[in-house]
């Protein structure tokens, strides 16, 4: 992670009022308020915005699940944003990803092993990612499976993810225990 401690703590519940006790218990998963939700909590107008668009994203896009959590997964993976990516191991591994998918994800689209396909969803966010632009060869591939609501669900799934990791990122917001890290020999 880039930063041990966070820039912007997440709100303790004794600082909890009325809006944000209602937002907050809402996003309690087992017995547990994640961190991130906790630190968005400082602004909750923003982050009750932001919770219909990510659970758009999230929950009712027309990609595969399986799909989905692969652009996530390279997108936190790109962005070094290991909250994302320990949070989004453990979804992806609901949406039916292996342990092997997960080290080709990190590994790129030139990893051996990949589904043409997901090389090409790999190469569309790793395009995204430095260019801000698919190109055409990858654009093409995409379009054969997917139809143009499928092709929007992938871009902002993508952009969103981007912009989630610059978040968790800048604020430093710090990692659950029970979540899977960064393996030191693939941080360099």
């Amino acid at each position: 992670m880039h930063l041990t401690q966070p820039r912007v703590p997440p709100l303790p519940h004794s600082e909890w009022n009325d809006e944000t006790t209602e937002l907050l218990e809402n996003l309690r998963r087992d017995g547990h308020v994640y961190n991130i939700f906790a630190t968005l909590a400082r602004h909750p107008q923003l982050l009750k915005r932001w919770l219909v668009f990510a659970s758009h994203v999230l929950s009712k896009s027309t990609l595969p699940a399986r799909d989905r959590e692969i652009a996530i997964l390279r997108m936190g993976w790109l962005c070094r944003a290991e909250y994302e990516w320990g949070h989004h191991v453990a979804i992806g591994k609901q949406a039916g990803l292996g342990d092997d998918d997960i080290k080709r994800i990190a590994e790129g689209p030139g990893a051996p092993g990949l589904d043409a396909f997901e090389a090409t969803l790999l190469r569309a966010v790793d395009e995204l990612h430095a260019d801000t632009f698919i190109g055409d060869s990858t654009w093409k591939a995409l379009a054969e499976r997917y139809n143009t609501q499928q092709v929007l669900d992938f871009l902002f799934t993508a952009g969103q993810y981007k912009l989630v990791s610059m978040v968790l990122n800048s604020l430093g917001v710090q990692l659950e225990e029970g979540f899977e890290r960064f393996s030191n020999e693939a941080q360099g």
